[in-house]
């Protein structure tokens, strides 16, 4: 009883142990996410730098009020959606299809190197990614000596100074930049599947296609569910959207280039409005909440996937 006695405190110190390393990563969550979130009561007052979150004269929704019948928020808003969702059906599928092809490649070094080479795009600033882009799409840029090149067109074409090629031009972007990061989880996931399956599927007559289909998408498709609600959950946002609007948007494309990221660093730092900034930004963590239960919601019915 004696041994069994003290068996259970080493273990039970041991657990203690394992729990205690967990408190540091718990404090960052607590101070870096939660107690920031206090800050959300600001959206509600007329905020006074000097007189601190308790100070400051309470205006209730007069900010989300004032944001609604703002020109400016309309127009953000409509691009922000436009551009998340057009990077939501090029950007997400490009991951997965790649993938998939990359996983056929039989030559293990080139695949290799095909993979090293194009996640690498994923760790280049946004900072050296605009100044590349505004090099290459200048108007005496290679893009466009290829154009002319080519006999595609006999002018140059002006992709940052007209607002109809901003939205396909970050899609464009997005993929370059976050195809090969994104496939790294999907080719873990067909990694995994049982070599014992492909052969057997071999046996049966299943070429690479019937293999692909039959096979590896369904390996890879609650990967692929989770993913994708969590994408949609971050419509409000876009990822990369503001980088875009900020270091390749002027007053050329500023119709489809602003967006609610642009619109918040607008009043919040550069007029210093600080509550209706807030108001704006809770509009977007509330409308993304939303998103998010949707679409886990909608992923449970349809195929039983969800996050919680």
């Amino acid at each position: 009883m004696q041994q069994v006695h003290k068996s259970k405190i080493r273990k039970r110190n041991s657990q203690i142990d394992l729990q205690l390393m967990i408190v540091p990563a718990l404090l960052t969550l607590l101070i870096f996410s939660y107690l920031p979130m206090f800050g959300i009561v600001i959206a509600f007052k007329d905020y006074n730098v000097l007189e601190g979150f308790f100070g400051g004269k309470w205006v209730g929704l007069a900010n989300f009020r004032e944001m609604f019948t703002d020109e400016r928020f309309h127009s953000a808003l409509r691009n922000t959606l436009a551009m998340s969702s057009i990077k939501l059906l090029i950007t997400f599928l490009a991951p997965v299809l790649f993938a998939l092809i990359l996983n056929e490649v039989p030559f293990a070094r080139f695949k290799k190197w095909v993979q090293t080479l194009t996640t690498l795009p994923h760790f280049l600033s946004y900072v050296i990614i605009a100044t590349l882009t505004i090099i290459f799409l200048d108007p005496k840029g290679i893009v466009n000596g290829l154009l002319k090149a080519t006999g595609v067109t006999d002018n140059p074409v002006e992709f940052l100074a007209n607002s109809h090629y901003f939205w396909m031009l970050g899609a464009s972007l997005d993929v370059w930049q976050e195809t090969g990061w994104g496939a790294i989880i999907y080719l873990a996931a067909i990694t995994g599947i049982n070599l014992e399956i492909h052969e057997a599927a071999k046996v049966d007559g299943a070429g690479r296609l019937r293999t692909i289909w039959h096979i590896n998408l369904p390996a890879i498709k609650g990967t692929v569910m989770v993913l994708l609600i969590l994408n949609i959950g971050s419509l409000m946002y876009g990822g990369s959207n503001f980088n875009q609007s900020y270091l390749l948007g002027n007053v050329f494309n500023r119709d489809t280039s602003y967006v609610l990221g642009y619109y918040t660093l607008d009043n919040g730092l550069m007029q210093m409005r600080y509550s209706f900034a807030t108001a704006v930004d809770l509009f977007q963590s509330f409308v993304s909440l939303l998103l998010l239960l949707a679409a886990n919601w909608g992923a449970k019915k349809l195929n039983g996937s969800q996050i919680f």
